[in-house]
């Protein structure tokens, strides 16, 4: 399974290629090596096997937010896919705030369900989601299979992840989420717009993120962005061996040119 996993931010990345390189540290290859891709992206591309085949995900930081996300999966699945060697599957990986107590901190959470938190309509009866204005979709939904082999290899729990524009930072906020969005475990900022990139090619999508803040007001003094950090890598050794006994997800086809309703 040919996979593309893609973080916001160059920590992130380097947290994933740390776990993958030291898997591959066998493999006279050596370890991911920066790629230039369109737009000025840089695409860490995992070494190939004996067989040509990469022996782990390829890693791209496509930037912070939703639609830094999308563009830069969006052109890492099309250089790909130009290049005759498409991946199969899309994950959205980095750190993030978790909801307590269900995701304290340093705990790994695979999305069950991957949310669009804020986009849609307020209205004097609250938020509307997108969806209800006639619009695309709110939720993308992993590929049950994927999400419990990962949770299971990585010691993580499953369940909801939203992503926002703007993080929260209230405790009103943090309550208003998690009574939208039953369940909801960890807050972020990217993987609704990986998983529209993905969706657009066809492609099954996962999220996965380890928890370094409690979502509600900022405290930076008790975040633990090294912890978490770490907590990533340790979940991606697991990540190769969980993918190789679950069969590739049939393929999903592009969404529809969204209308909108009267």
């Amino acid at each position: 399974m040919r996979a593309l996993v893609v973080t916001a931010v160059a920590a992130e990345r380097d947290a994933v290629c740390a776990a993958l390189d030291a898997e591959d540290a066998e493999d006279a290859t050596g370890g991911h090596r920066p790629t230039a891709l369109p737009g000025g992206y840089v695409l860490h591309r995992a070494p190939a096997g004996s067989d040509g085949v990469p022996v782990a995900p390829d890693v791209l930081a496509a930037g912070v937010g939703p639609a830094a996300a999308a563009a830069g999966t969006a052109t890492a699945l099309t250089a790909a896919a130009l290049a005759g060697a498409p991946y199969d599957l899309v994950v959205s990986a980095g750190i993030g705030g978790g909801f307590a107590p269900a995701a304290p901190l340093g705990a790994v959470v695979v999305a069950d369900a991957i949310v669009a938190a804020d986009l849609g309509a307020e209205t004097p009866d609250g938020f509307v989601p997108v969806t209800e204005l006639g619009f695309g979709t709110a939720v993308h939904r992993p590929d049950p299979a994927l999400v419990a082999a990962v949770a299971a290899a990585t010691g993580g729990t499953a369940g909801p992840v939203v992503t926002v524009s703007t993080v929260t930072g209230s405790a009103a906020r943090a309550a208003e989420l998690a009574a939208r969005h039953p369940g909801v475990l960890v807050e972020a900022m990217e993987g609704f717009g990986v998983a529209e990139a993905a969706a657009a090619h066809g492609l099954p999508v996962l999220e996965l993120r380890t928890v370094s803040n409690a979502v509600g007001p900022r405290d930076r003094a008790a975040w633990r962005i090294g912890p978490a950090l770490a907590a990533l890598t340790g979940a991606f050794r697991t990540f190769p061996g969980a993918l190789a006994g679950v069969p590739a997800a049939a393929p999903t086809p592009p969404p529809p040119t969204p209308r909108r309703t009267s």
